[in-house]
C-alpha cells in the first residue's frame, strides 16, 4: 500500500487506505487489509501533487457523463473532440470507461500501442492537436475482458493522470463509464484540486433513461462538479428521405423492397420531394424530454441531436462527423451544441481563435 495505492484484494468501494474512515468503514467489513487499514497514519497523498503538476498544463477539464449506458456518450466525447480539435485547440481525450473502451475505435486507433519517454507515456495522436488515452490501446487482445475490482480500476486511472504527458492543452475531454461508481468517485477526487470546468450529461429522451441521468445531476451537486449542461441524443430518426428504404408488406408477413419504384416515381411527379429531410420518433418524449427534466432540476439544456445513420457510420469509421457533408442533419445539430459551449463557458478561447 505504497503511496496510499488501494490494494488489489481490498472489497469493493474501498474508501483508501489514507480515509479517515479506512478499516472502519461497512466496506471494509471483511477486507484482510482492514486492520492495516484501520492502524496506518493517515495523510495527504502524494500521488495527488504529481497529478497537480502534470494538470497544470491543462487549462480546461470536461466530464462527459451518462446515467445509462448506449446514449451515445463516447460518440458525443469523440465528436466533441474532433470539433475542438478543429477549431485549432490542443485537445486530449482520455477514456476511463475500463471495462468498455469504445474511444479507441471512434477515433480509429484501433490496434495502437503507447510508448513511453523520459516524460511519461505518449498519448496516441489522431492529429498534432488530439491526443488520446485509453485502457483499450494496453490490451494484448482488442476481445479481452477487463474484470477488475474498483481499487484496480482506480489506479489506472490515478496512473492515467500522473503518468500521461500530454504537454499544453487547451482542452482535456474525459470520456466517463455510465453510471455514478468508483471510476466517477476517482476522477473527481484526483482532479478537483487541480479544477474541473464541469460535466457534460448525454441522455435519450425516454423517461427510462431520464431516471437514471436525474442521479448523475444529483451525483454532480453533491460532489461539487458543475453541469455544464444536459444534451438529447437520439432525439428521433432524421435523414434524407432518399436515404430510406421503402418496403411493401405482403399478406403472408414478408417484405418486398420498392425503394426503387418509390424513388423513380417521386422523381417523375414530386421531384421536390427529393430534398426533404424525414422524421420519426424512435423513444417516447411525451414526457418532455430532457428539455424538461433540466428545467425542473435547474440546470442548462444544450439541445438536441437527432438520431442519424450518417453519424452511427462516422463511429464505427473512426471519422469525424465534420469533415465531410454525409453528416448533414447530425453534423449541425452537434456544432450548435460545441458553439454554445464554448461561448456560454469560455468565452475567452473564442477570442483566442478569432
Amino acid at each position: 500500500m505504497e503511496n496510499g495505492e488501494i490494494p488489489e484484494n481490498a472489497n469493493e468501494h474501498c474508501p483508501g487506505p489514507q480515509s479517515e474512515s479506512a478499516g472502519k468503514s461497512d466496506a471494509c467489513e471483511g477486507c484482510p487489509n482492514q486492520e492495516v487499514c484501520a492502524t496506518a497514519p493517515k495523510g495527504p497523498d502524494p500521488d495527488l501533487v504529481a497529478i497537480a503538476e502534470r494538470m497544470a498544463t491543462v487549462k480546461h477539464k470536461i466530464l462527459v457523463l451518462s446515467g445509462k449506458g448506449g446514449v451515445g456518450k463516447s460518440t458525443f466525447s469523440a465528436q466533441l473532440s474532433f470539433a475542438l480539435a478543429a477549431k485549432d485547440f490542443q485537445v486530449g481525450l482520455l477514456d476511463i470507461d475500463i471495462c468498455g473502451p469504445s474511444i479507441p475505435k471512434m477515433l480509429g486507433l484501433e490496434g495502437q500501442d503507447i510508448h513511453q519517454s523520459n516524460l511519461g507515456w505518449s498519448p496516441v495522436y489522431v492529429e498534432s492537436n488530439l491526443g488520446v488515452m485509453s485502457i483499450g490501446f494496453m490490451l494484448p487482445n482488442p476481445d479481452e475482458a477487463v474484470i477488475w475490482r474498483g481499487p484496480r480500476k482506480n489506479g489506472i486511472i490515478k496512473q492515467f493522470l500522473k503518468d500521461v504527458y500530454w504537454g499544453e492543452l487547451d482542452f482535456l475531454v474525459v470520456d466517463a463509464p455510465p453510471g455514478t461508481s468508483d471510476e466517477h468517485i476517482s476522477i473527481v477526487q484526483f482532479l478537483l484540486a487541480t479544477g474541473i470546468d464541469g460535466a457534460i450529461i448525454v441522455t435519450t429522451p425516454q423517461q427510462v433513461s431520464l431516471i437514471d441521468v436525474r442521479k448523475e445531476v444529483s451525483f454532480c451537486k453533491k460532489v461539487g462538479v458543475p453541469v455544464l449542461g444536459v444534451v438529447e441524443n437520439m432525439s428521433g430518426l432524421c435523414q434524407p428521405l432518399t436515404d430510406f428504404r421503402f418496403l411493401r408488406m405482403t399478406e403472408t408477413g414478408d417484405h418486398t423492397d420498392v425503394t426503387e419504384k418509390v424513388i423513380e416515381y417521386m422523381r417523375e411527379k414530386a421531384p421536390e420531394m427529393l430534398n426533404l429531410i424525414a422524421s420519426s420518433e424512435v423513444f417516447d418524449s411525451s414526457g418532455g424530454g430532457a428539455a424538461k427534466m433540466c428545467t425542473e432540476m435547474g440546470v442548462p439544456f444544450l439541445g438536441k441531436v437527432p438520431l442519424d445513420p450518417q453519424l452511427c457510420k462516422a463511429a464505427e469509421e473512426g471519422k469525424s462527423c465534420f469533415a465531410e457533408q454525409k453528416c448533414s442533419v447530425s453534423a449541425s445539430a452537434l456544432k450548435n451544441i460545441i458553439e454554445k459551449l464554448v461561448a456560454n463557458y469560455w468565452p475567452e478561447e473564442m477570442s483566442v481563435e478569432q
